[in-house]
């Protein structure tokens, strides 16, 4: 007579377990778990200054220096000049633009929204072609009550919400 124990582990489910994760970790061998997209010979890029359509005094430098910094931080790509460069950043200040955010009860301006729109290509410089080409908008708010200095931070807080989209398109390219 036969019994089963159903109380006793199979044998086999650790042996299948096991060949599932060999096969599963050959699978997914080719892939990177950096989490940058860009092709493998981009190690390098440059930052010029970027272009200033407005009349925002300042702007440009800022703007150009966040974007670097961004970059730097992150730590997937160097820094270099555009001759030593495998991608470059091309980047257009198109328009700053203050907004009313908020109104108060009396229907005075509370507060306002200034958006910073940009035009930033990166480009592939061994290949020369596009990485990728794109339009962006960011804010920041500020109150009038505050002074010219919160229009500035406002301005300030726009040009850090740039710079890590333009990061996060040029590492991630989603």
């Amino acid at each position: 007579m036969n019994i089963i124990c159903r109380n006793k582990p199979h044998r086999l489910v650790p042996l299948l377990t096991a060949i599932v994760l060999v096969f599963s970790a050959i699978r997914c061998g080719p892939y990177s778990l950096s989490g940058s997209s860009l092709p493998p010979h981009i190690k390098t890029i440059a930052v010029p200054l970027f272009e200033d359509r407005t009349s925002e005094f300042g702007i440009r430098e800022k703007l150009t220096d966040a974007v670097i910094e961004e970059i730097t931080r992150d730590n997937t790509l160097k820094i270099v000049s555009q001759e030593l460069a495998d991608a470059i950043v091309i980047g257009k200040i198109l328009s700053v633009d203050d907004r009313v955010d908020t109104y108060t009860e009396k229907e005075d301006v509370q507060a306002y929204r200034v958006f910073v729109t940009v035009e930033v290509e990166v480009r592939d410089v061994k290949m020369n072609k596009p990485l990728w080409k794109e339009r962006w908008s960011q804010w920041g708010i500020y109150s009038l009550q505050e002074g010219f200095e919160a229009r500035q931070q406002a301005i300030e807080e726009a040009i850090q919400k740039l710079a890590e989209d333009i990061l996060n398109k040029t590492i991630m390219n989603w």
